[in-house]
């Protein structure tokens, strides 16, 4: 009997949206199903006072691959906006990434060549340490003493929930630094965000699929499968295959919105906050992603939190022994047939969203050429 849909995407993400969207366009019948009540995923945005809200953290859109660009570009129009993040360390602005303003507001050096010779001077104090044996002595060897001290310590120790005495080196495999005073965070040449927030993206990839919204796949496999000829699954891997190995280990966030009667709260997008005291690791102004100029503002806090059933898996941990544990999840993965598994959560990795989009289209051409 002919089931009535070619493909059942579970995950109505980036990651399953691309692929539903090209499958669609090559004539497939494809139902894509979520168990949250929006789509989206987590670049999912909510308007509130006409401000598009990055509800699950803040999402700029950033590729150096023209074909990702264009691709997007053919879809939604997309903003200037340029990610220029600050950091705060007990009552002090510093720009970011390391450029030369972060340089002058650390100690005072106003040229290339000044900027260079202090970081080698404060590197020079870890020269003993040829083999980093953690992340504080990755970072000290790299970068010294007041760098990792106000810009990476705190920070990083509230985003992994340890301390960096415990964390691997290879977390930190390098410190980017650019000796002109540009605070452009990303190197991409392309970047921006959609006018009128990710939705609009959403809405466009998902158009002639059906969607079902407020669906748990996992609790209703059986029936579901029943649907469609084949599966794109895009959750967690360990979960699909009821943690036969054990479960695999993530980082989760929890988010505070706040509403504001203020114009500007902050007066940027992202400021990271980098004491370990302070409890959040970011504030997001959302505003400032689209140039608003509305009479108030929403505040979004960041909260990095640990991971357990219930809560959302943002954040692979890529350790030994989880990689271990993920590659024998994907054997059995790759032993299915009837259904595919695509996406950060079933790939056990972290990808931009440029990444998601590239590596959802080639997937579709895999299918495709079957």
């Amino acid at each position: 009997m002919n089931k009535p849909y070619d493909y059942l995407i579970v995950g109505a993400g980036l990651f399953g949206a691309v692929f539903a969207h090209e499958a669609t366009a090559a004539g497939k019948r494809c139902l894509v199903i979520d168990k949250r009540a929006h789509a989206g995923g987590n670049i999912y945005c909510k308007e509130v006072n006409d401000i598009q809200v990055h509800y699950y953290g803040a999402h700029i859109f950033h590729t150096d691959n023209k074909q990702v660009w264009d691709y997007v570009n053919r879809l939604v129009e997309f903003n200037r906006f340029t990610n220029s993040p600050m950091a705060y360390y007990k009552g002090k602005l510093y720009n970011l990434p390391f450029n030369m303003n972060t340089f002058y507001q650390l100690w005072g050096v106003r040229t290339p060549a000044e900027a260079k010779a202090r970081i080698e001077e404060e590197r020079a104090r870890y020269a003993h340490i040829t083999e980093p044996a953690n992340l504080e002595e990755q970072a000290l060897k790299l970068g010294g003493l007041d760098i990792y001290e106000r810009l990476v310590k705190g920070y990083t120790e509230k985003q992994w929930g340890r301390s960096a005495t415990e964390l691997p080196a290879f977390i930190i495999r390098r410190l980017p630094f650019r000796f002109t005073f540009d605070n452009n965070y990303f190197n991409d040449r392309y970047q921006g965000i959609p006018e009128g927030g990710y939705n609009v993206l959403i809405d466009a990839l998902l158009k002639g699929c059906d969607v079902r919204l407020n669906t748990d796949y996992l609790a209703q496999r059986e029936e579901l499968d029943q649907l469609a000829d084949k599966v794109l699954f895009t959750g967690c891997i360990d979960e699909y295959f009821d943690f036969c190995f054990g479960r695999l280990e993530y980082r989760s966030l929890h988010f505070e919105h706040k509403e504001m009667d203020v114009e500007d709260f902050q007066g940027n997008a992202v400021i990271n906050y980098t004491e370990r005291e302070v409890p959040y690791t970011r504030v997001i102004e959302h505003k400032h992603f689209a140039f608003g100029k509305q009479p108030t503002t929403v505040v979004t806090y960041e909260y990095p939190d640990t991971f357990e059933p219930g809560k959302e898996p943002y954040y692979p941990v890529n350790d030994e022994r989880n990689m271990s544990l993920y590659a024998r999840y994907r054997e059995l993965a790759d032993s299915r047939k009837d259904v595919i598994f695509g996406g950060r959560l079933a790939q056990y990795t972290y990808a931009d969203m440029d990444d998601t989009i590239e590596a959802a289209l080639k997937m579709w051409q895999s299918e495709s050429a079957l």
